[in-house]
């Protein structure tokens, strides 16, 4: 078993529409997030345990880029060949993903914020795991 690695994302083409999210990936697989994602303004902070997932795309929302945070499962070469990248941090790291967009790890739980202006387009958050998932859109800053 090979030990997992931080993987930089690639481009991949995305559709929005009503019923959820597609993602086309590099090796032509297609995935559809189902649903419209929860509003979130602030900090996302993610449930324990779930696995996270973050994409963001372009200013046209046909593009984006998709990282997952603390992923364990997936060997490297999977996501180098999907264009999905791959961040790994301890408790207490945080990184920024992608302009604008900081992941953090707080305890067990992985935070996720956005500047949209800095992000140039939308912000999506994902967590998921064998009973469910979850979507989010970060829509701005925490109100004061």
């Amino acid at each position: 078993m090979s030990a997992h690695t931080e993987v930089p994302p690639q481009p991949l083409e995305i559709e929005l529409a009503e019923e959820g999210i597609y993602v086309r990936y590099r090796d032509n697989r297609r995935v559809f997030y189902n649903g419209v994602p929860e509003a979130v303004e602030g900090t996302l902070r993610c449930r324990p345990g779930k696995e996270v997932q973050v994409l963001v795309t372009d200013g046209s929302g046909s593009e984006g880029v998709m990282t997952y945070v603390n992923e364990l499962k997936t060997a490297d070469e999977i996501l180098e060949s999907s264009g999905v990248g791959r961040v790994l941090l301890d408790a207490g790291e945080s990184t920024e993903l992608f302009d604008g967009v900081t992941a953090r790890v707080d305890g067990v739980a992985i935070e996720v914020e956005a500047d949209l202006a800095a992000a140039g387009g939308r912000v999506f958050v994902f967590e998921e795991d064998e009973l469910g998932e979850a979507m989010y859109e970060i829509t701005g800053p925490a109100e004061d």
